[in-house]
């Protein structure tokens, strides 16, 4: 499993060419090669780009489902629906397809931001405002979230 860190601004061009920050690139090196799934994200109105082997796996989970329930098929054509490949050129940039950019309101000024295992793709605005308002109760969403789980610490602190 990747594990991608941090939060990087930049810009995309007028066709939609974004340079992935040398930072980020840095963490991607091993899987550039491969290309990326890009999608639109289910919950906000951003993108999300997935390594090819991450994206791998979460296709796995989804083809699990069974596809004789219509509530599955619903969900599967919805998630998979306007999803691309994307590879990253020579220069370290990646396209993203116009519909795409449409979709999450992008403009020039855009946020890459890891989550986890994937890179979100925001409108640098929108992204802030996101932030905003989901650190206003961002306490109790930690406690509801993460209040209940054990840690598995090996050096005995709790």
């Amino acid at each position: 499993m990747i594990n991608i860190i941090g939060t990087y601004e930049c810009k995309a061009d007028a066709k939609g060419r974004v340079m992935f920050p040398s930072a980020l690139k840095k963490q991607l090196q091993k899987v550039l090669g491969d290309g990326f799934v890009i999608k639109r994200s289910v919950f906000n109105q951003c993108l999300e780009i997935h390594p090819m082997q991450e994206w791998n796996e979460v296709v796995g989970q989804v083809n699990k489902l069974n596809r004789f329930v219509k509530k599955n098929n619903d969900f599967i054509r919805s998630y998979m629906a306007g999803l691309k490949v994307v590879d990253v050129d020579g220069s370290g940039r990646f396209l993203i397809p116009k519909d795409l950019l449409s979709f999450a309101g992008l403009q020039k000024q855009i946020v890459l931001s890891s989550s986890v295992n994937m890179i979100e793709i925001w409108d640098k605005d929108k992204y802030e405002s996101s932030v905003a308002e989901s650190l206003k109760d961002f306490g109790d969403l930690a406690e509801e979230v993460m209040g209940n789980q054990p840690l598995d610490r090996s050096d005995g602190i709790s």
